[in-house]
């Protein structure tokens, strides 16, 4: 209802100040907005500011603030509207009074797949720093929390509050290249923080729960693919509990707590197994450790009995959910190199057999004729992924195109030049984006 909303904008304002208000307003706006342009993002800060400023003052008239965001919302809807444009936008002005507030505020973009923002040099900055403080500082509020949209709230203001302080501090110093890298050291745990819970919460918007623990479980796998599904699983759902209570707290405690809690059960648990494992977890900052886990490539395919067929009494079972989760758990570990996105693919497919035959009057006969299928296509289409993905990895990138351009050519002999330059650039594009475990999920999903 109205009171809430003005309650809650004017509580924000009273506790914050003007100055970090504003700052919150443009790191949220532009997260929400994450395609808007800085000019965009400006109108719309300089608004709310302005209705925070006039209407939450002591002995404002209550009419004040209804009035203003009635006005603020009649400006969204107007022709030339100088705030982000949205596809929704029409929708909502096409109703009237709260419900069209209501939806005018929840519209929001979609986040970005890749972050976009590349740190300038240590000169550039303090170039533009000195130039005008404040408006360097607000493009850089706009251009990193676009980019790092899905990093919690707390975890992104910590970290553009630390990075302007570091520019503030050093770009005055007598020795500012110093300055930085001292700086820049003690930066490098929220750093980290904000890229990688960036990483996980994009994954897990696009994933969901479910999902995302599959997602972790087959990257556990391949990373150390002597590890049991009984060690990793409940690491995997751990890690997925951690994202759905933390990607949208406001409790800038949450991530960096319960991801550093979870660091240290999966090295107590797997540094034994593995020395790669053992390397990551020898840090004392458990961010660190994490992140270095995180960036481990996959480990060779080891040689492991061949896999057992999941039966369909398994399938559709009681424990059909954590049976399909297994299956695909033994399929990761034998395809260390397989991407994510293909494996998430797979889980889909095995999902909507479940849904569809376990309920089928002949549940055998329907999973039966998918079998057949997956059957057929599934070997020859993991073995082109995995061999694309094992020579990206082992290859540097003009060698790994050199030898894509060489094996098109062979399997297409009567295709242009133009052609087959224009297929290398897009598998290599697909291999360089999407055959790390970090690819953008969504991104890498219309890709495959």
């Amino acid at each position: 209802g109205k009171a809430y909303v003005r309650d809650k904008v004017c509580q924000e304002f009273r506790i914050l100040g003007k100055e970090n208000f504003r700052t919150l307003t443009i790191v949220a706006n532009s997260r929400k907005y994450s395609n808007a342009t800085f000019e965009e993002i400006s109108h719309l800060v300089q608004e709310i500011v302005s209705l925070a400023e006039t209407c939450c003052v002591e002995g404002a008239d209550p009419s004040c603030y209804d009035a203003g965001s009635s006005a603020l919302s009649a400006k969204s809807c107007s022709k030339n509207s100088p705030f982000p444009s949205h596809p929704g936008t029409a929708g909502c002005c096409a109703q009237e009074g709260l419900e069209q507030k209501l939806c005018l505020a929840a519209l929001q973009h979609p986040p970005q797949q890749i972050p976009q923002y590349l740190q300038p040099s240590n000169e550039e900055l303090c170039q533009a720093f000195k130039k005008d403080p404040k408006d360097f500082a607000d493009r850089f509020l706009h251009e990193y929390a676009s980019s790092y949209g899905q990093a919690p709230l707390p975890v992104l203001l910590g970290s553009t509050t630390t990075f302007l302080s570091m520019v503030s501090t050093c770009c005055i110093s007598p020795a500012p290249t110093t300055c930085f890298l001292k700086e820049k050291m003690e930066r490098k745990t929220i750093s980290l923080l904000t890229l990688m819970s960036n990483r996980v919460c994009s994954r897990f918007a696009a994933y969901g729960k479910d999902k995302v623990t599959v997602s972790y479980l087959t990257s556990l796998a391949q990373k150390v693919p002597g590890a049991s599904f009984e060690d990793l699983h409940p690491l995997a759902k751990d890690a997925a509990e951690i994202f759905s209570q933390c990607c949208d707290s406001l409790d800038e405690e949450c991530m960096p707590k319960k991801l550093s809690e979870h660091t240290a059960k999966a090295c107590g648990l797997l540094a034994t197994q593995d020395e790669r494992f053992a390397t990551c977890c020898k840090g004392k900052n458990l961010m660190q450790n994490y992140f270095c886990i995180s960036a481990l490539p996959p480990a060779p395919t080891p040689q492991l009995p061949k896999l057992q067929k999941t039966t369909n009494g398994q399938l559709c079972g009681e424990e059909g959910a954590r049976q399909a989760k297994r299956s695909l758990f033994e399929l990761a570990r034998r395809h260390t190199s397989i991407p994510d996105v293909v494996l998430s693919k797979l889980y889909d497919a095995s999902e909507r057999a479940r849904e569809e035959c376990c309920s089928a009057k002949d549940t055998s006969a329907c999973l039966d004729s998918k079998r057949l299928r997956m059957g057929e296509g599934l070997p020859p289409f993991l073995e082109k992924a995995s061999q694309l993905c094992v020579q990206y990895t082992q290859l540097n990138f003009l060698d790994f195109k050199k030898r894509l351009r060489e094996s098109l050519a062979r399997r297409m002999p009567d295709s242009s030049p133009e052609m087959l330059g224009r297929l290398v650039e897009q598998q290599a594009d697909f291999a360089s984006t999407c055959c790390p475990h970090n690819s953008p999920p969504l991104y890498c999903a219309t890709k495959v």
